[in-house]
């Protein structure tokens, strides 16, 4: 089965751009109510995921291991691509099959979704492809 029918497209999904600001980003996952997002260089070329881990770890990680407060002014001038350290939500292409999507899904809650030329075009949501095994659930060799 061809992945493209699972796709909420770029258009009806939330994502960041790298040169967003901490406090942009934020802002927008705390409106959509997100733990994690998709992030795009001026490309629009998919480049990796930000979490809310990623945002924590990154306020609190200094060279003295001391912890320290902030105010969200502090990370108005902080890019995205300042946070975003690796990514461990690999996207697929558009030609992946379902059996990818599924392995995908165990790990991760949207599995990203680029074309041959790496644009970023969509997620497929974890519950899209749950739902389509559920009701082809006689197809799934659970063995």
């Amino acid at each position: 089965m061809n992945i493209a029918y699972f796709i909420k497209t770029k258009s009806e999904v939330s994502y960041l751009y790298d040169d967003f600001t901490l406090r942009q980003a934020l802002e927008k996952m705390r409106y959509h109510g997100y733990t994690a997002i998709p992030v795009l260089n001026s490309d629009n070329k998919y480049i990796g995921t930000v979490s809310e881990g990623d945002f924590l770890w990154y306020l609190i990680e200094d060279e003295t291991d001391e912890l320290y407060k902030i105010n969200i002014q502090s990370v108005e001038d902080t890019k995205i691509k300042d946070v975003l350290t690796f990514d461990k939500n690999p996207p697929v292409r558009i030609t992946a099959t379902m059996e990818e999507l599924l392995t995908r899904a165990m790990d991760q809650n949207f599995i990203p979704v680029i074309d041959d030329r790496d644009y970023f075009i969509g997620i497929v949501t974890r519950r899209d492809i749950i739902k389509h095994f559920y009701k082809n659930i006689n197809v799934l060799d659970l063995d």
